[in-house]
């Protein structure tokens, strides 16, 4: 059976690091005070030394003996008594040529005085550390100069008294008095601090050890850096925490956005009042969000974060739609066509019914007026869009969208002022695209009306060498001019006026028009709403020569 040693935890570790710097802290501490100790004895022990010294040298029996010879015995005396007196480690005597005559260490006597340097030759002064009898001491030496008549000033010899200098463990027992207590306070307030501050980075870790936390981050950047989502997290004061990737090419924001605030990076609008959630209410997520930015489509959803009844921030996922987008404006004309076959049908079976009602009661000249008023308004239609909408495709869907009004009681009218060329084929697409959106919002619009003179929606195309303009009235309620800009950043359709419907078919039409080089705008007039659309195209195709009837 293999037993595994339990491997410390977080705090255990941060104590134990705590502990050695605070040993560390201490012995710095005490290596200090000893060199502050070692100075202040140098400095006071060297000027008493000094003093003690000079003094010496100018004892008068010392200068008349040191000129006699063996002065040794006379001046015996007068070293103890010294060295007694002033608590001294030696007291030496040389004579002029350095040769020790008088000591309180006997074995010295005959030798030669220990001398640093040239100043004592020169029958100056100096003090300092030297080696004495086998240990350090700290001296100074101070020449005797004659007082005979006939030799006043002359350097007879050489006085040098010593004080041992103290060992670490006698410098140590000195300071104990405060050095201990003042070692003893930083030991147990160090170890009281390491120990708050174990237990402070416990808490704020959440109990979790250092390979824990290393292993949720390398899933944290699994997870986030492998969705294909965008993932965007806020702080409460409105600063990104965390953009994977994705999120950051989708809000194209710069590679080191992390900690910059939402103002800091320019974002604004829309896009700032969903990642901020002040769009709605805060205590909820914001679900299906539609934004449009710098040409994507994105759908936002986002969730606050909270913990302990307290508020951490929120992360909001993105999904770019532009794609879709797309793919449901290629989708509209294969809708178109549904839409219209089914209208058509739906029209044909009110037609049929009715002319077969007619035959059965026996009104045959009320059946042939009846074709022939279908068919004058047929040719009508036709001719109208033929000679004013010359691009096929933007005609077939105005015709499916005629079909369509009809069957709810709209009447779709084409202004008199209408008309367009030939287009590219995808110039043609867009303009289709940007048309049917704003028909679609029209006669959602005026048919949601009560009018005493019956709902209507009117087209109107202008073109010129560069630029198709597209005019949309309705005779619904308007929009509410607080909505007049959101309607198209919030992919509102034009039932948000009424019931805050969110669509995407406005912020499709947006997209399309700034791609081209062109907006999109909504006014309010007397009779409802007008949509004006206006994009660059390329030159009109040519036109043929000859139409196949």
């Amino acid at each position: 059976m293999v037993v595994r040693s339990r491997r410390p935890t977080l705090a255990g570790e941060l104590l134990v690091l705590q502990l050695a710097i605070v040993v560390v802290v201490l012995v710095a501490v005490a290596a200090v005070s000893l060199a502050q100790s070692e100075a202040t004895f140098d400095r006071v022990e060297g000027r008493r030394v000094t003093a003690l010294a000079e003094e010496m040298a100018g004892n008068p029996l010392l200068r008349t003996q040191l000129v006699l010879p063996a002065p040794g015995e006379v001046l015996a005396p007068l070293l103890q008594t010294t060295r007694t007196r002033s608590n001294v480690t030696s007291v030496t005597v040389a004579d002029a040529d350095g040769e020790i005559v008088a000591a309180t260490n006997p074995t010295l006597v005959g030798t030669r005085l220990p001398v640093e340097g040239a100043n004592v030759a020169r029958a100056r002064g100096w003090s300092g550390e030297l080696a004495v009898a086998g240990g350090r001491e700290l001296v100074a030496q101070a020449p005797v100069l004659a007082e005979h008549v006939d030799h006043v000033g002359e350097h007879i010899g050489t006085v040098m008294i010593g004080r041992a200098s103290p060992s670490v463990w006698q410098r140590l027992s000195g300071a104990s008095s405060y050095l201990l207590a003042y070692l003893g306070t930083a030991s147990v307030l160090g170890v009281a601090g390491s120990w708050l501050l174990a237990r402070r980075i416990k808490r704020q870790t959440l109990g979790l050890e250092p390979r824990e936390i290393a292993g949720l981050a390398e899933h944290r950047e699994a997870m986030l850096f492998g969705l294909a989502e965008g993932v965007v997290a806020l702080d409460p004061r409105l600063r990104l925490t965390l953009v994977n990737e994705v999120g950051r090419a989708l809000l194209d924001l710069p590679e080191n956005c992390v900690g910059m605030s939402l103002a800091d990076l320019g974002i604004e609008g829309r896009l700032y009042d969903v990642l901020a959630g002040t769009g709605g209410d805060r205590g909820a997520g914001q679900r299906d969000e539609v934004v449009v930015r710098r040409g994507r489509v994105l759908v936002m959803n986002r969730m606050e974060v909270t913990k302990d009844g307290r508020r951490l921030g929120s992360v909001t996922t993105l999904r770019d739609r532009t794609e879709l987008a797309r793919m449901e404006r290629e989708l509209g004309s294969f809708r178109s066509s549904t839409e219209l076959l089914r209208a058509q049908a739906h029209e044909f079976s009110n037609q049929l019914h009715t002319i077969s009602g007619l035959i059965q009661i026996g009104e045959h000249d009320e059946v042939v007026r009846y074709v022939r008023a279908l068919r004058k308004h047929r040719e009508s239609l036709d001719l109208t869009l033929t000679s004013r909408v010359r691009d096929r495709a933007v005609a077939a869907l105005l015709m499916a969208k005629s079909a369509l009004a009809a069957e709810r009681r709209v009447q779709l009218r084409i202004s008199e002022r209408t008309a367009l060329d030939r287009l590219e084929p995808m110039d043609s697409a867009d303009v289709a695209t940007v048309l049917g959106n704003l028909v679609d919002n029209a006669l959602d619009a005026a048919a949601a009306s009560e009018r005493a003179d019956g709902a209507w929606v009117e087209v109107e195309l202008s073109q010129d060498a560069s630029c198709v303009e597209i005019v949309v009235r309705d005779s619904g309620p308007g929009v509410a001019p607080e909505l007049a800009q959101e309607v198209f950043s919030h992919g509102f359709t034009t039932k948000a006026a009424q019931g805050g419907v969110r669509g995407i078919g406005l912020a499709l039409t947006r997209l399309v028009c700034t791609r081209r080089g062109g907006e999109v705008s909504v006014t309010n007039t007397e009779t409802g709403a007008v949509f004006t659309a206006r994009m660059s195209v390329g030159r009109p195709a040519e036109r043929e020569t000859e139409e196949i009837r």
